[in-house]
């Protein structure tokens, strides 16, 4: 398939809430509506009995299963203008129950760039207090994972077993080279 060129016109085919379908020239793609973005959190737990990181587990329409996943949210859903650390803050509370103390921004990255024009911001959390049960709202009935560090490979292997989906952003933490500066 050959590249449009930047100055070949951008089509919409379809327009719903959260999402677009464009095309430009014969490459089609997919776009967040409204200019919003998602913040995704690495939140790591440092405790007396090690270091742990919260993922999220929550059923996907997509894929039709239960998907693994780091805690995240769309940045701008509900009020324009809304910064991703404001956004991750919420989200990390209503998602898993827990605050972080101490936040430091990685950057934005870009989910599946071939086919989706998606970014999201990726903020490490740390300093973790459990101030709420989590499980997300409006029936998102996500289940909360605290999981050893050391023991992720395997946990992520047995939820695989499982039929779990895993999101790609987990794979991060099988290579833990982003951990080491936190």
């Amino acid at each position: 398939m050959s590249r449009p060129g930047p100055d070949t016109p951008i089509e919409t085919r379809w327009e719903g809430r959260f999402i677009t379908v464009r095309q430009q020239g014969n490459w089609e793609y997919v776009s967040r509506s409204r200019g919003i973005h998602a913040a995704v959190i690495l939140a790591i737990d440092d405790s007396d009995d090690g270091r742990h990181v919260i993922l999220v587990e929550q059923y996907r329409v997509p894929l039709k299963a239960r998907c693994l996943e780091l805690p995240a949210g769309l940045v701008g859903d509900d009020t324009a203008g809304e910064a991703s650390e404001i956004a991750a803050q919420r989200e990390l509370e209503e998602e898993t129950g827990y605050h972080a103390n101490r936040w430091r921004t990685v950057g934005e990255f870009y989910s599946s760039p071939g086919m989706v024009s998606e970014s999201f911001t990726l903020l490490i959390a740390t300093d973790l207090t459990k101030v709420g049960e989590g499980g997300g709202v409006d029936g998102e009935d996500i289940i909360v994972h605290r999981v050893p560090l050391a023991g992720i490979a395997e946990f992520v292997a047995a939820k695989r077993g499982e039929g779990c989906g895993i999101d790609v952003r987990v794979a991060m933490l099988l290579a833990s080279g982003l951990l080491a500066g936190s």
